[in-house]
């Protein structure tokens, strides 16, 4: 007798929404934090990591780097071949990559097992996050209903990362580093189950083919510019390697953007970054991540090194920031969306943003939390909870459904490289403003005591010219997404639509039978 099959929901139509979509969004954002918080949970982890694995301080990076570079190299392949394959087959795979990678890394017994892990991680990664959001976007195509569904997700998207530090600190204190990674086992499990039975989905385009010299080149040029990033952090932006990949991926790109005008099957239609509001909503979202994912390093590292926080205490410490950035995201952002144009909320959300980091400039080496460290974080989780919803909503929205693979894809390279960079300009901003801090007062004869307490006076003097200057690119981001998001409110499409169809009928009434 054979088994009986899981019941699979059947694809609906744009008019007969799926019954089971806000399960199905459930499912989708458990995916995404997943992914999210990844990257920042080993964070707290890494030295207890690198005490057992016997891990240098020089190869450490690769920890994270492994993770960073395939996750986002791979990201426009990923969500190409979620549109060829299909986004749930692909979602399931990703998931299923995902956790056994991770138990891999979990179960490692040296570094170069443990870094292989974690590359293994970011390309299902790749696979799984541009078809998460793309089935979210297919799933909810209009509405009040997409704003909400949105609103939760980009909360996720936003908070994840901090949910990683909390949740590393929780783990590495309670149980073991290697629990960092075990805990994403249970997590794909649960979403695997969820994704076969309440996810539909449209069958892969068989007709099409995957463009190969454009994987090469796109995947080639984000590689290049990644680990140039990632290397950035250590050896400085004049160091030859650093300069050199950054050329090479600018020159492979370049040449990636002439090919897809040129390509049958192009792996990213150039109209999608084309589209004015669609292209100005992922600069946004470079912008922000790239302030915001530098703040963590520098906070995670004040928190802990100077202040004296423990990691969960640390982790802890983001939690008002992250319950900001998801109420501004799901009872701001989701409600305004359908009556306001996307960038009356992108843009203020930014500057408010930029607000909370200009505050965290005024932070010293004995500042209290309370009063110095929480307003600025909760204003900037403020501000990213308008910013991500509607920069996710309109850069996916009126994309046709064999492109919305890639078009998430290009969304979440935009976060994953803009913070990539933002970590490694910021800390080297800060890193050569400390040391110029310590040439010029320190002093010959000084004790012990007072050349420590220097040494954090000059630290923090460097984190807050470092922020200083992310917000200054938070300004700039509302600059841009003013200027180039014009998308208009659902709103005002209806109301445009309807007009446009009154005048239609009124000119067939006019005119003689």
């Amino acid at each position: 007798m054979s088994e009986p099959a899981i019941s699979t929901p059947e694809p609906t139509s744009p008019d007969q929404p799926d019954p089971h979509r806000w399960w199905g969004l459930a499912v989708i954002a458990l995916a995404q934090l997943m992914v999210v918080l990844d990257a920042t949970i080993v964070n707290i982890a890494l030295p207890s990591a690198q005490h057992d694995l016997h891990l240098t301080n020089g190869n450490r990076q690769w920890v994270i780097t492994a993770y960073t570079l395939a996750f986002g190299g791979l990201l426009l392949l990923g969500g190409r071949v979620a549109d060829l394959v299909g986004r749930k087959r692909t979602f399931i795979i990703g998931l299923i990559g995902f956790a056994a990678a991770s138990a891999l890394g979990g179960g490692a017994v040296n570094g170069s097992m443990l870094f292989a892990a974690r590359a293994l991680q970011g390309a299902f990664a790749a696979l799984l996050a541009p078809s998460a959001l793309s089935l979210l976007t297919t799933t909810f195509s209009l509405g009040r209903e997409r704003a909400k569904a949105f609103g939760i997700y980009g909360a996720i998207a936003g908070a994840g990362a901090a949910i990683g530090l909390l949740l590393g600190g929780i783990l590495t204190e309670f149980l073991d580093w290697r629990w960092c990674l075990y805990v994403n086992v249970p997590i794909a499990a649960i979403t695997v189950f969820g994704a076969l039975t309440l996810l539909s989905d449209r069958q892969g385009q068989k007709e099409s083919h995957l463009d190969i010299p454009g994987a090469i080149l796109g995947c080639g040029g984000l590689v290049a510019i990644v680990y140039a990033v990632s290397e950035a952090e250590s050896k400085g932006w004049s160091s030859v390697l650093v300069i050199t990949l950054l050329i090479v991926g600018g020159a492979l790109l370049a040449v990636f953007a002439w090919w897809q005008k040129r390509a049958p099957h192009p792996m990213l239609p150039l109209h999608i970054v084309s589209e004015r509001s669609r292209g100005g909503s992922m600069i946004a979202m470079g912008t922000a991540t790239l302030a915001m994912f530098g703040l963590f390093l520098f906070l995670t590292y004040y928190l802990q090194n100077v202040l004296g926080y423990s990691p969960l205490r640390a982790g802890a410490a983001y939690l008002p920031m992250s319950a900001m950035l998801i109420i501004a995201s799901t009872q701001i952002s989701a409600r305004l969306l359908h009556y306001i144009p996307p960038r009356l909320l992108i843009s203020p959300g930014m500057l408010i943003g930029a607000g909370g980091l200009f505050a965290l400039t005024y932070i010293g080496p004995h500042s209290n939390y309370v009063e110095h460290i929480l307003p600025g974080t909760m204003l900037l989780g403020l501000g990213m909870g308008l910013v991500f919803m509607p920069v996710m909503a309109t850069a996916t929205s009126g994309v046709a459904p064999q492109d919305s693979g890639v078009t998430s894809a290009t969304v979440n390279t935009a976060q994953q490289v803009g913070g990539s960079i933002g970590t490694s300009l910021l800390n080297t901003i800060a890193t050569t403003t400390t040391a110029s801090y310590l040439a010029s007062h320190m002093r010959p004869g000084i004790s012990k005591s007072q050349q420590a307490q220097l040494s954090k006076t000059a630290v923090v003097h460097g984190f807050n010219i470092a922020t200083g200057w992310a917000a200054g690119f938070m300004v700039v981001g509302s600059v841009v997404a003013y200027l180039m998001v014009t998308a208009r409110s659902p709103r005002q499409r209806e109301a445009a639509d309807a007009e446009a169809g009154a005048e239609t009928a009124a000119g067939a009434e006019g005119t003689p039978g």
